[in-house]
């Protein structure tokens, strides 16, 4: 909006009509003239609001105007708010209208001039659009209250000034009347002469103060509202009849009868006899207790965290900036934690958001009664927190600090009668060793958290410089990885499966492969665990499904023979997708034999929702579907889920195959799960064969199927075709 304008008449300000209530907006930037424009214009209907981007041209159009309201930034090139200010105030009609100055700053200084040009009310920038219409829209009424009380003051001094020789009688009347009117206004209004006694007061100060109104005249303050007010209050006074001006409107607390104490916005005017010699002050006082208690409401919650109650992202960058301005002359320590909740994820899918809600509500609980009251325990959003610790000797004290918050949160949480425990990711910064500005803290702390929870979680780490480079790389991994997905730079290779008896080709693992660009080819050991913490694994996990079964189902339609097809199932796939829909679907639009796809599970899988898990594997297995538990005796190893899960071969791990000859502890575990396997009649694969002695040995101890280095590396697609159409021809057994 061009300065000058008006939201209600285009022409400008020179030739609108004043509307019933009149806002005045200054502001030398015009987004924000718009912004504040748009805000007043919604505070009442039909008002007229005068935007100016200039200062001295906002002072000229009001001069000749009289608004309701005026909203003046602080921070202007040619006239900060506090000159602009004290210069409005210097207009005939300046003194009592109401100014809210909107700043930027912080220092109480910049606030300090603005009041002593006589700001009624500050806003703090950016403006919240919410408080920004309630302070506004309340000053707006004190201003019309304040108003109609000086119009009936200045009506009652015309009607004192008409006839001397009526003077007395229309005195008398005009008490009479000025009390009625004054009774009806919900504001406590008195008048006290030159020293500072009644002359009366109104209904609505009798009720307050408890004294009667016709015996008022003559009564000091101090005996209504006590010495402390009754000081403050003559002294005032004392301004008003030395100056003979208003005084802009200030806010002051006065105990009620009962012992409470109020606050109200209180302005005090001369009142005049008929040659212009002030001879009273008139006070009145509109109880705002309801609007400030409303406004500390607004910032708390513009400052805390609706779930938790503790302080938000916002005002623990506040108290950290209020640290770093009391270290001016140097010397004080303070710590940075960034606290991240370890698989708190996959606890929210698993057990639902209520849940978690209450989980995080504890831990901010735990963290809270850990803390010194100093300190500033603050939740950053979803399941990270940040501690504030002041006042450190040293990084011995931080170091503490972080274990105690390890140490508290792996004590087991009741949640809706299920108990479960916790570990956290801690990220420590120390000023000003780590930074010294603000953004430099908290990034590094940031920095440090990650390295925490990429070395595992369940720990601290402490901010050092060589964490810039390995969280750079982590996150350009991370972006690679979702462009890889989003362009599908996968491709599959496909390892062998030897029957052991016949040395025939009977089977093969789909293993993927990233081509990413400018590296080449990535094994899934350099990029699967980011892709389960991002949650790409399951766009991934899909496409290696139906990649694999579209192959397949071309090797069977040129005539290669059928083989069987494994494929590895992520935990966080099975815990966070529809299994059995995933398979159907890509059985439907394949074509393939579901007897000829078997998905390998690990134990955790099994193991983290039995009861859901056996539901699903019955459903694909009532399709012909079979599995394979992968990497068996390097987890649970529990014969309860072999026996009552559909479970159809235990792949034994490579990390016991590679000792064979060696350990004899290895041969044992590789018999013991053959046997196992076979007393329960399940078939049982050995990975990562790579030597003539592994195999023999394995065969030797009845081991059914190997697959490994000693047969064929993983291939790629066309290579394997190859390599079945040469299996065919080769003599057997190997």
């Amino acid at each position: 909006m061009a300065p000058g304008t008006s939201l209600n008449d285009e022409a400008g300000c020179g030739s609108a009509k004043h509307a019933m209530t009149l806002i005045a907006i200054l502001d030398d930037r015009v987004t924000n003239r718009n912004i504040f424009s748009r805000l007043a214009a919604t505070l009442e209907e039909g008002a007229e609001v005068q935007a100016f981007g200039d200062p001295c041209e906002a002072l000229a159009a009001l001069a000749n105007a009289d608004p309701d309201l005026v909203i003046t930034d602080f921070k202007m090139p040619n006239m900060d708010g506090a000159e602009f200010t004290r210069r409005f105030r210097a207009l005939p009609h300046g003194a009592d209208i109401p100014v809210i100055v909107i700043t930027v700053y912080e220092d109480r200084g910049f606030r300090l001039r603005a009041l002593e040009a006589g700001a009624t009310d500050f806003l703090q920038s950016p403006v919240d659009h919410q408080e920004f219409i309630t302070r506004a829209r309340n000053l707006l009424k004190l201003s019309k209250q304040q108003r109609l009380i000086k119009s009936r003051a200045l009506s009652l001094e015309s009607e004192l000034a008409a006839s001397e020789r009526s003077r007395q009688a229309l005195l008398r009347d005009s008490r009479e009347r000025l009390v009625q009117v004054i009774d009806t206004i919900p504001a406590m209004i008195s008048a006290t002469d030159e020293s500072g006694a009644y002359i009366f007061i109104n209904a609505y100060q009798a009720q307050f103060s408890g004294v009667d109104p016709a015996q008022c005249a003559g009564i000091d303050p101090v005996a209504t509202f006590g010495p402390a007010y009754a000081a403050r209050s003559r002294a005032l006074d004392r301004l008003v009849f030395e100056g003979g001006e208003a005084l802009p409107a200030y806010e002051e607390e006065i105990i009620d009868r009962s012992g409470m104490p109020r606050v109200f916005l209180t302005t005090k005017s001369p009142l005049h006899d008929e040659t212009n010699t002030v001879v009273g002050v008139l006070t009145s006082a509109i109880d705002i207790t309801e609007r400030k208690q409303a406004e500390s409401r607004l910032r708390h919650i513009a400052h805390h965290d609706s779930l938790t109650r503790l302080p938000n992202r916002l005002l623990l960058q506040h108290r950290l900036q209020r640290e770093l301005a009391r270290d001016r002359r140097g010397g004080r320590l303070f710590a940075l934690h960034f606290i991240d909740l370890d698989r708190f994820k996959e606890i929210n899918d698993a057990f639902g958001h209520q849940f978690g809600d209450q989980l995080l509500h504890a831990v901010a609980g735990r963290l809270s009664h850990l803390t010194r009251e100093s300190d500033t325990v603050a939740r950053l959003g979803g399941d990270e927190f940040a501690i504030l610790q002041t006042d450190l000797r040293d990084s011995d004290d931080a170091a503490a600090l972080a274990r105690q918050v390890v140490e508290v949160l792996s004590q087991p949480f009741g949640i809706e009668g299920q108990t479960l425990t916790l570990s956290a990711s801690i990220g420590i910064t120390i000023y000003p060793r780590d930074g010294s500005v603000l953004d430099e803290l908290l990034r590094n702390a940031d920095l440090a958290m990650y390295r925490a929870k990429s070395d595992g979680g369940a720990g601290f780490r402490f901010y050092c410089a060589d964490m810039n480079q390995s969280v750079r790389e982590a996150i350009r991994l991370e972006a690679d990885l979702r462009q890889a997905v989003a362009e599908n730079q996968f491709v599959l290779h496909f390892q062998p499966q030897v029957n052991v008896e016949s040395g025939q080709i009977i089977g093969m693992e789909a293993l993927l492969r990233w081509e990413r660009p400018g590296v080449g080819l990535v094994k899934p050991g350099e990029f699967l665990s980011l892709a389960e913490e991002t949650g790409l694994i399951m766009p991934i996990n899909t496409w290696v499904l139906r990649e694999a079964c579209r192959q397949a189902r071309a090797w069977r339609e040129r005539g290669l023979p059928p083989l069987r097809l494994a494929i590895n199932l992520s935990p966080v796939q099975f815990r966070r997708q529809n299994v059995y829909e995933l398979v159907l679907q890509a059985l439907d639009d394949t074509g393939i034999d579901p007897h000829y796809l078997e998905l390998e599970l690990t134990e955790t899988i099994l193991m983290e929702n039995a009861e859901a898990s056996v539901k699903t594997l019955r459903a694909l297995q009532a399709l012909g579907v079979t599995f394979a538990i992968d990497d068996f005796g390097t987890g649970y190893s529990s014969l309860s889920y072999v026996k009552n899960f559909p479970v159809d071969r235990l792949k034994i791990d490579q990390s016991f195959v590679r000792n064979l000859k060696t350990d004899p502890s290895d041969t044992a575990i590789v018999r013991a799960i053959i046997n196992l396997g076979h007393s329960l009649a399940i078939q049982v694969v050995a990975e990562g064969v790579e030597t003539r002695e592994q195999f023999t040995q394995l065969a030797a101890e009845g081991c059914d199927e190997v697959q490994g280095y000693l047969f064929a590396p993983p291939l790629s697609a066309a290579d394997f075709e190859a390599l079945i159409v040469k299996d065919r021809a080769l003599p057997h057994p190997v």
